[in-house]
């Protein structure tokens, strides 16, 4: 096959140069776009390892918070061998993920709320304009993307990232 072939898309079952695409079933589509309309922020990356007959498989988990700041936000597990692909894969699942809460005033919570997920327990309080997100680290990712500029919240129990994301997305929910 001619190079001049594999420029134009190449034959059927012809091989491509790297980077170029596929014909696929319609997937991907405006990446562009989907790019500039969510925010997403990195909570966590761990390092995680596979113990096999040989040794150890080191790869990597990283959890990601997406939203559009509008008032929709979800999150995603990602894992790859390395970093740059967990947090890809983090970030496609948090888009499917993505949940609508509603705002009130569009900058904070219409009521109190508590959450809970595994042992992680969240308080989450709406709070006057010009308080600010006062929240810890994972709390906060789910607050600036979710659009919150106003909220007191207080994690209690465990600290781990996955089960305070979670916990705060389950107290989100309860907002009506």
């Amino acid at each position: 096959m001619a190079r001049e072939d594999r420029e134009e898309g190449g034959e059927r079952g012809g091989r491509r140069e790297r980077g170029e695409r596929g014909r696929g079933r319609g997937r991907g589509g405006s990446e562009r776009e989907e790019r500039d309309e969510f925010v997403d922020k990195l909570v966590a990356i761990n390092r995680v390892a596979k113990v096999v007959k040989g040794g150890k498989n080191f790869g990597f988990a990283a959890l990601v918070v997406v939203g559009d700041q509008k008032g929709r936000v979800g999150y995603g597990k990602g894992k790859a061998r390395e970093v740059p692909e967990a947090i890809r894969k983090a970030s496609q699942e948090a888009k499917r993920s993505l949940v609508r809460i509603p705002l009130r005033e569009g900058r904070t919570l219409h009521h109190d709320a508590h959450g809970r997920w595994g042992a992680g327990k969240v308080v989450l309080r709406a709070a006057a304009p010009g308080t600010g997100i006062i929240a810890g680290g994972p709390m906060r990712a789910v607050f600036e993307t979710l659009g919150v500029q106003d909220v007191v919240a207080k994690s209690l129990g465990s600290s781990n990232p996955y089960n305070m994301v979670r916990a705060t997305i389950d107290a989100l929910k309860a907002q009506t």
